[in-house]
């Protein structure tokens, strides 16, 4: 161990807001899983995964409690001490000095100012696509003012946002090619004759349209890639090479090493280490090992993933900071790496890469 990452502060590039109410073990359990909000199947618990025995592990200190406690217990002092200063303790327990938020997701999920008042830090706004274009939609009625309008709001979203995010349209990325303008008109009139209001958008082409006039604004874009393997982005990444976006890979496991691969390949590509750790627990080491095989050093970003629990915060943290430790404080120990350039690279991966990305100061 060189404990090189335990003081490092960490800057969780792309997460989601916390639940603002008090919540019992069912609606808790939900979000422990790997779809927030979805239940766990009939006789049993999510608390036993590798999620649940983090959370089990690093958080009841944090409300006061020995680690390991059962859940009732821990969820019994939660409540005890409100979701809102429950969710102080936590939030400031992670050591996460910056928050970078996609207020997409719908819910009752507190926006980016109240993490950074409730977490003592900083925290900047990831606009998410798909919810950018059918919020224009929704008050546009001829193509001509939908497009113009979707332009419109795609730049001025840039102006403040830290990040652009997208979730479908990261799916279409496979095509390189921006779609022609022919192509967009005839999508965006069936696809405003069709829909109703607050329907999400699918069209593909329209997500395609999207995805490039995002590009054109020079912010950064996050692409999901689900549980997809990545490789096939390779000709999107090479389309926007040397066009001055940064392409974030996310949510890459089980495929990290794909996502790595595309990170080493492309200058302006980088992978999210992200929920993978958090997510595999005990063996967090093991897949940060596996990324850092192919992956540039300065390519990869930590992240949390974490959506409606603060919990999830505090795991994805504590699981980085240990995973690093293990992993480089092995390398150091065995002579292959010296301790400053292990711990030169534990903040390179914690906040520095996601600092030179998304212009931190």
């Amino acid at each position: 161990m060189i404990d090189a990452a335990s003081s490092v502060r960490l800057v969780d590039q792309y997460c989601h807001g916390v639940l603002r109410t008090e919540l019992g073990i069912g609606t808790f359990e939900t979000y422990l899983g790997p779809v927030a909000g979805a239940p766990p199947a009939a006789g049993t618990t999510f608390f036993d995964t590798q999620t649940g025995f983090a959370v089990r592990r690093w958080c009841p200190p944090l409300l006061g409690l020995e680690p390991h406690c059962p859940p009732a217990h821990y969820l019994a002092r939660r409540r005890e001490l409100g979701a809102v200063e429950a969710g102080r303790r936590l939030l400031r327990g992670t050591g996460i000095a910056t928050y970078l938020v996609d207020t997409g997701p719908p819910g009752d999920l507190a926006g980016p100012a109240e993490i950074a008042a409730a977490a003592e830090a900083q925290a900047r706004e990831i606009v998410r696509l798909e919810l950018l274009a059918e919020q224009v939609a929704d008050t546009s009625g001829t193509v001509e003012s939908f497009l113009t309008n979707l332009a419109e709001a795609v730049h001025g979203a840039a102006g403040s946002a830290v990040a652009f995010t997208t979730v479908a349209a990261g799916r279409q990325a496979d095509r390189p090619e921006p779609p022609g303008t022919g192509e967009v008109r005839g999508a965006a009139g069936r696809w405003l004759a069709e829909r109703r209001v607050g329907e999400p958008l699918t069209d593909p082409v329209l997500l395609r349209h999207l995805l490039w006039v995002a590009v054109a604004t020079g912010l950064p874009l996050q692409l999901h890639l689900g549980e997809g393997d990545p490789l096939p982005l390779a000709d999107f990444a090479a389309a926007t090479a040397g066009l001055g976006t940064d392409l974030i890979l996310l949510y890459g496991y089980p495929h990290h090493r794909g996502a790595a691969h595309l990170a080493s390949a492309y200058q302006h590509v980088y992978a999210d280490l992200g929920p993978a750790l958090a997510r595999t627990g005990t063996r967090a080491a093991a897949v940060l090992a596996e990324t850092l095989e192919l992956a540039p050093f300065g390519k990869l970003l930590f992240s949390s993933g974490a959506r409606g629990l603060p919990e999830l915060h505090v795991v994805a943290a504590c699981t980085f900071r240990e995973a690093v430790d293990r992993v480089l404080g092995g390398w150091v120990a065995d002579g292959a790496w010296s301790r400053a350039d292990a711990e030169r690279v534990a903040g390179l991966l914690g906040w520095g890469n996601a600092g030179r990305v998304y212009g931190l100061p």
